[in-house]
């Protein structure tokens, strides 16, 4: 307890896959009655929000969005049209084809497009308010050699970024987005890092190659060696800085491009497993950057820690590298700090041939909140329980080999689940209802029908 009131959670976690635990981590809150803090980072530089930072710089603020916009509450009964029509609102994207998706926005920023339907004049004007004065900021920038691209553009990105221009602060367009979309004060989404800039992240992999940028970790492309970078890349270089846009003149050309459209389902093996990763300035070189100081109060009157499924490398790392998150998390005084595994092996993971198992989940994590402390290369097996105490994982084909006796060896406690199959998908899902009950018997629950439903649902 603190100041009478229990500790929180905190979450760290990407975007998408994350969604989906979302009723979970609800749940467990409830029956806590307790404060819950989503920590999300902000170097993503695929999708809408390429156009985004290159246009206006500033940080990646999909997964942000994302997560708002999916904590709108539910309406079972229905009754609530406002809160279902501003979820579509902010969920929606612009289409792919250029010229129809500026005729949309332009629908969309006049107040004649049918997403304003059910979204009460109040709140229309003010959101309508934001839409105008990023469409303004646009045709401000709009230059010969640089035009905003509207192609499958998300509007609440926009929003986002017209709030963060507004305020001038991420802080509060986040607050703004947040009171539009009715999430309960209970629930926060805390941005990694709180800031106006773009930072960007490299990937370091086991053959000593460099890949530069968010979206190359997670997606086929190319990789980049920064040790080359000025030899192999300056007439790249020299035709980007004659772009008038927000990157700085010599910004590694790979940071300066837009990656509005790619397949998340591309999943072409890394020539080699990823090693390290780290922030980098606009012309790759290293920098260590310091984490928003709401996460590390978050993290100073926690009782769990949560790392969710998704994206090891870019989802959980970025979070947990920078300085001052370590140090919290390896606070004694948190008990539980649990390590919700991945059912499948991704691109970040692999390669296919070699494929990372749960120990080395494990392992990457505990290097990262080391690195973190400053402490690199100094991280030993028997210190990974600094970091992660809890394993819940999924069992079945394609899921991460999982060795329990070896993580019992250094003190971590793991948690078998079965999971559930989906028609059409290739890998299995966690179960809401398992997955809530394993958190919160690791939790401490104690429920007269836990023995009997954890011999059907969970393996300790």
């Amino acid at each position: 307890m603190s100041n009478g009131k229990p500790k929180g959670i905190v979450v760290f976690s990407g975007g998408s896959a994350a969604n989906n635990l979302v009723d979970v981590f609800k749940a467990v809150r409830e029956d806590k009655k307790c404060q819950l803090s989503y920590v999300i980072p902000i170097s993503d530089n695929g999708g809408s929000s390429s156009e985004l930072i290159r246009v206006f710089g500033g940080p990646g603020i999909g997964d942000v969005r994302s997560r708002l916009v999916r904590l709108i509450p539910d309406d079972p009964d229905h009754d609530d049209s406002e809160k279902a029509a501003i979820k579509v609102f902010f969920n929606h994207r612009l289409p792919k084809d250029q010229v129809a998706a500026k005729v949309e926005w332009l629908h969309i920023v006049e107040a004649s497009h049918s997403l304003w339907t059910n979204i009460s004049t109040a709140k229309k004007e003010l959101m309508r308010a934001i839409l105008n004065m990023v469409n303004f900021e646009i045709l401000k920038r709009l230059r010969p050699s640089s035009t905003f691209d509207f192609s499958g553009a998300s509007i609440g990105n926009l929003f986002l970024t017209g709030a963060r221009l507004f305020t001038g602060s991420f802080e509060s367009a986040i607050y703004l987005l947040s009171s539009i979309c009715s999430v309960p004060n209970h629930t926060s989404v805390l941005p990694a890092i709180n800031t106006n800039f773009t930072h960007h992240i490299s990937a370091g992999l086991a053959n000593g190659e460099v890949i530069t940028g968010q979206n190359n970790i997670s997606h086929p492309s190319e990789t980049t060696a920064l040790d080359d970078a000025v030899s192999t890349t300056h007439e790249d270089t020299e035709r980007h800085d004659a772009i008038e846009d927000a990157n700085l003149p010599g910004t590694l050309p790979t940071l300066r491009k837009q990656y509005i459209n790619f397949s998340k389902a591309d999943e072409d093996d890394l020539p080699a497993r990823i090693e390290r990763l780290w922030y980098i300035n606009p012309y790759g070189q290293e920098i260590r950057l310091a984490a928003n100081p709401a996460v590390l109060n978050a993290l100073k009157d926690t009782q769990a820690i949560i790392y969710s499924i998704g994206s090891l490398y870019t989802s959980l790392i970025p979070s947990l590298i920078l300085k001052g998150v370590g140090n919290a998390i390896s606070n004694p005084a948190i008990r539980y700090k649990i390590l919700i595994l991945n059912s499948t092996i991704d691109r970040e993971t692999g390669p296919s041939n070699n494929p990372y198992s749960a120990l080395e989940f494990v392992a990457a994590i505990a290097k990262a909140c080391a690195e973190s402390r400053g402490f690199v290369g100094q991280v030993t097996k028997h210190d990974y329980r600094v970091y992660v105490t809890h394993l819940i994982h999924l069992t079945g084909p394609g899921t991460p080999e999982v060795n329990r006796e070896e993580l019992k060896e250094i003190g971590i406690e793991t948690i078998k689940l079965y999971g559930r199959r989906v028609e059409g998908e290739n890998f299995a899902r966690y179960d809401e209802k398992a997955l809530v009950q394993a958190l919160e018997v690791t939790m401490g629950r104690r429920d007269p029908r836990a023995e009997r439903i954890r011999r059907n649902t969970l393996e300790g």
